[in-house]
Parts: C-alpha cells; sequence; structure tokens
C-alpha cells in the first residue's frame, strides 16, 4: 500500500508541474501576444503624428491660396451676412483667419477627446490613432463652418489669434532650449571619450563660425550705410549678446563649455536676419530687395520654405511634451502612450493661430501682398522680441543654478558657525 501511495503522490507531482509548465507557456504566449500588440499599437501611434502634420500643411496652403488667389478662382456664390456683397470678407486677411479657425477648432477638438490618455489601448488612443474617415469629415465641417460666422466674430478670433501665436513662440522657445542643452550634455559630458568631446569643440567651432559670418553678413547687405540705424543696432545687439553667451558659459561658477552657447548663438543670428527680412519692401536699407515689388523664383523658394518651417516646428514642439513636464524620471511601461497627445493636439492648435499671424503679417487690417509671408514692421518687432526674450531665457538657465546655491552655501555657512560658536567656551 505504501508503494502505491508513493506511486500516486509521484503521479501527482509530476501532473501538477506539467499543469505548472502549461500555466507558464500559456502566460508566455498571452505576453508575446501583448507585446506583439502593444508594437502594433505603437507603431499606429507614431503614424498618426506624420498625418496631423499632413492636415496642417494642407491646411497651410489652403489660407495661401484663399488669400492670394481665393478671390479669382472662387465663383461668386457667397453667405452674404458672412462674406459681405462680393465676398470680400472670406479672402485675404478674413480668409486666412476663418482657415486658421477652422484648423484651431479641429485639433482643440482632439485635444478635449484625447488629452486624458495614458495607455495604448484606450478607446481615446484608438480615436487618435484611427477613424480617419470621421476625422476627415470633422475636419471638413471645423473648416466650412468658420465662412458662414459674421465678419466681427472673426476679427475678435484675430486679437485671440495674436495671443495664441505669441504662447506659441513662447513654447517653441523653451523647446529649442531644451534640445541644446540636451544636445550639450549628450556630446560635451565629462564621461564622454575624448572623440565626443572633440566632435563638441568641432561642433561648436562651426556654429561660432557660421554666427560670425552671419552678423558679417547682415552688416553687408542689410546697413550698408550709416543712416541704417535701426538695423545697426539690432545687428551689434545680437554680436553682444552673443559675447554675453559665451562669457557666461565659460565663467568658472558655469563652466558649460561652448557648445551650447555655440549653438544658442547660431539660434540668435538666425533671428535677427529673419527679423530684419521682415521689414517693409520700400525699406531702402536691404539690396537684396527686388526693385519690381513682385515676387521671382527666389521669393517663390523662400515662401514654401517658410511654410515648411511652419510645419516643422510645431511638429517638432509638439511631441517634445518631456520638456514640459516636471517630472522626467517617470518609468515607461510597455502599453504607455510614448508621447503625450493632448499636448500634441494643443500645440498644433496654437500653431493655427500662428500660422495665421504669420500670413497677415500680424495685421488685422491690411492684407499681405502675394507670395508674402511675415512682412511689415510689426513682424520685425515681434520676431526681435522673440530673439532678446530667448537669449534671456538662455541666460536664465546658465545662471539660475549658481544663483539657486548660493543661499544653500551661505546657510551651510550660518549653521557650521553657529555650531561654531556653541561648542566654543
Amino acid at each position: 500500500m505504501s508503494g502505491s501511495g508513493a506511486a500516486v503522490e509521484a503521479t501527482v507531482i509530476q501532473v501538477s508541474s506539467s499543469n505548472s509548465e502549461l500555466v507558464q507557456r500559456v502566460e508566455a504566449s498571452f505576453e508575446a501576444m501583448n507585446n506583439v500588440d502593444c508594437s502594433e499599437e505603437r507603431k499606429k501611434s507614431l503614424r498618426a503624428r506624420y498625418f496631423y502634420g499632413i492636415i496642417f500643411l494642407i491646411t497651410n496652403l489652403t489660407a495661401w491660396f484663399i488669400r492670394d488667389y481665393g478671390h479669382t478662382i472662387f465663383p461668386p456664390l457667397y453667405y452674404e451676412k458672412a462674406c459681405g456683397i462680393r465676398g470680400s470678407d472670406c479672402f485675404q486677411t478674413l480668409g486666412v483667419l476663418r482657415v486658421s479657425l477652422g484648423c484651431f477648432i479641429f485639433f482643440l477638438l482632439m485635444f478635449l477627446t484625447t488629452f486624458s490618455t495614458r495607455k495604448l489601448f484606450d478607446a481615446c488612443s484608438k480615436w487618435h490613432s484611427g477613424w480617419w474617415a470621421l476625422k476627415f469629415f470633422l475636419l471638413v465641417v471645423s473648416m466650412v463652418v468658420p465662412f458662414f460666422l459674421p465678419p466681427g466674430f472673426i476679427q475678435i478670433y484675430g486679437e485671440v489669434a495674436r495671443i495664441g501665436a505669441g504662447i506659441f513662440l513662447l513654447l517653441q522657445l523653451v523647446s529649442v532650449i531644451e534640445f541644446i542643452r540636451w544636445w550639450n550634455k549628450y556630446w560635451a559630458s565629462d564621461e564622454q571619450s575624448k572623440q565626443s568631446c572633440s566632435i563638441a569643440l568641432f561642433t561648436s567651432t562651426v556654429f561660432y563660425v557660421a554666427s560670425i559670418c552671419g552678423i558679417v553678413t547682415m552688416y553687408y547687405f542689410y546697413a550698408p550705410r550709416p543712416s541704417c540705424c535701426l538695423n545697426i543696432f539690432f545687428i551689434t545687439w545680437t554680436a553682444i549678446l552673443l559675447i554675453v553667451m559665451m562669457a557666461m558659459s565659460l565663467h568658472s561658477k558655469v563652466n558649460r563649455g561652448l557648445l551650447s552657447s555655440g549653438i544658442m548663438a547660431a539660434y540668435v543670428v538666425f533671428l535677427c536676419w529673419s527679423a530684419i527680412r521682415s521689414e517693409p519692401a520700400d525699406e531702402k536699407c536691404n539690396v537684396q530687395k527686388p526693385k519690381n515689388g513682385h515676387g521671382d523664383w527666389t521669393t517663390v523658394l523662400g515662401f514654401l520654405i517658410a511654410i515648411g518651417a511652419i510645419v516643422m516646428a510645431t511638429f517638432s514642439t509638439g511631441i517634445d511634451s518631456k520638456s514640459f513636464q516636471f517630472r522626467k524620471d517617470e518609468v515607461k511601461a510597455e502599453d504607455d502612450i510614448r508621447y503625450n497627445y493632448g499636448f500634441f493636439h494643443i500645440i498644433f492648435s496654437l500653431g493655427a493661430t500662428y500660422f495665421a499671424m504669420l500670413f497677415i503679417s500680424w495685421n488685422l487690417e491690411n492684407s499681405a501682398s502675394e507670395w508674402s509671408m511675415d512682412v511689415g514692421w510689426t513682424s520685425t518687432w515681434v520676431k526681435i522680441i522673440n530673439e532678446w526674450f530667448a537669449a534671456s531665457i538662455y541666460m536664465w538657465k546658465l545662471i539660475a543654478p549658481v544663483v539657486k546655491q548660493q543661499p544653500k552655501v551661505m546657510n551651510n555657512e550660518e549653521s557650521v558657525q553657529q555650531i561654531n560658536n556653541s561648542n566654543s567656551p
């Protein structure tokens, strides 16, 4: 009997062990299937970003087409309460604002329906990455509705769009500066090899040389005579900012190296060049202005490049939600979304207000000329202030750790002095 009991016990152990192995195999297969599903959902989510970028690009091109050629292409079938008798309130400046409002509404709706998404298998995540036929219908409705709104309401949206465009520029600055800091940390770290340090030194040299060449070129083309005092001031102040940023980054208490300041110097020079290029066409301090007032092939190419730059700036800022997180050390689970959907869509909605301001040159009264973008004194000063603000934020980022460290050092010295005083007889 004892032998049969032992055999039964052995059989039970074998069955239980085989069952446990079966359970482990089933769990492993389920985990593998789950990983495959997560990978597929992740790919859909990442591909969706580019579809939204294409939508934004098409919207930009639509705004340009309605501004420059809408009044000559479209037949005179207008809703008079919104567009006026001859439809003038649906083209040019107000036409751009109407298209911008439609784009703003679409991405705002996408923000409201996706901002709480955290997992790939949430219903909101599937809405973000799929249902394109329904979203195309929603986009068409969003674009058509503003053309039935009265001009007064569109003017109010134009004032709101100015604020939205300013917020977009601020967020873009933060994103650019965070990228520069990441690049500097990656290439100029003390733990990197000598090869990485050499690459960082070479890169910083290239950026500084490009910045100096940019300053000299701007003096030659945009300040050819002493009477161009405003351009001379813009360029000279930019050169001073370059020197100050370089000196601060090399200071012994900051010690950030030349890479980040070199990249920032090139970015500041670019902003100054862009601002001076936005001066009105009748300005005499720009030897590159066309004399006939019409755009040649360089104007058209520059216009198309500018549209691409708007889309790329909006796209890169939208996927950079990590720069605006308070906690950046959170561990991502397998089924977590890889970028913040709500932040992505709100950036695109703000980008809609930004491209509206560029197409109308921040001016709600007068329409811009054909194949032009962001031209006028308002645009010039917006870009100059943007440049100064960018340099100020960067310099504050440099000195902020030193400023915050000073009170701690003083408190430590006071505590040590108090301990010494208490121990002394």
